[in-house]
């Protein structure tokens, strides 16, 4: 594929974090192959998450191609750059069509990049996870790899405004790949779980910056985020308030 604006991009960000004394620090990069296709599965706790969860496959000379919601390509300006950096629109309505651009980019040799829990995650710990990454990596003979980032959640998530704080640590743990067969979707999915939940726990226990009464880390480790339960039940609210304003303006305009 072609890419004329991805790779200034990441030039882009890495200039950022430089000038703010970020401290990213991976692991397990040796994970991610340097040719041939695969699916990198990431947690999902910040919106900088799709520019930090592509930075050990960039350390391995490739560009992951991520999966993101159909609304954010409809954007005039945004929307453009997303399609020239190859990314793939996921509409949740006819969801097929993205599962299968999907299994084309890997089989094409590319690596898609998918946030298995489909959205932030305001605990911080990782909510349930959808069987698309497994049954995608199954279907295209690929294999998947889990990645964990923690750290991100400060710069900006929900709830929360962007920051941009100096010497920011982030951690970014790649777990060992998976071989999903489509055998078995349902223990597939539990195994890709199990494998995102101990990087997360490694990633929280290697952090530098104390987590007891911090906002942006989770409950089990001391942190005021809310709980995984809690934190279900404000997704639910907040859907439910968005289905009231769209129905509202749906009044209005009739």
């Amino acid at each position: 594929m072609r890419d004329l604006t991805y790779p200034p991009i990441i030039a882009t960000a890495k200039t950022l974090f430089r000038l703010r004394g970020w401290k990213v620090r991976m692991t397990g990069t040796e994970n991610i192959p340097r040719e041939g296709g695969a699916v990198l599965a990431s947690n999902h706790i910040g919106f900088a998450d799709f520019v930090l969860a592509g930075f050990p496959a960039e350390r391995r000379g490739r560009l992951v191609r991520f999966m993101a919601k159909k609304e954010a390509f409809d954007h005039p300006i945004g929307g453009r750059v997303l399609r020239t950096m190859h990314h793939i629109p996921v509409d949740r309505a006819s969801g097929a069509e993205s599962l299968d651009a999907a299994v084309d980019y890997c089989r094409r040799g590319e690596i898609v990049g998918i946030f298995p829990e489909a959205t932030i995650s305001r605990s911080f710990e990782i909510k349930e996870v959808k069987s698309g990454a497994p049954r995608i990596a199954a279907q295209a003979g690929v294999p998947l790899i889990p990645v964990v980032l923690f750290g991100t959640q400060r710069i900006m998530t929900k709830g929360h405004k962007l920051s941009l704080p100096r010497g920011l640590p982030i951690q970014i743990r790649v777990g060992e790949p998976l071989y999903p067969t489509g055998a078995d979707p349902v223990a597939e999915t539990e195994q890709l779980h199990r494998a995102l939940q101990a990087l997360l726990d490694e990633a929280v226990a290697a952090y530098p910056d104390a987590t007891e009464g911090q906002w942006w880390a989770p409950a089990r480790f001391g942190g005021t985020a809310p709980t995984l339960e809690e934190a279900a039940q404000l997704d639910v609210d907040e859907r439910a308030a968005r289905a009231a304003r769209k129905a509202a303006k749906v009044a209005n305009d009739d």
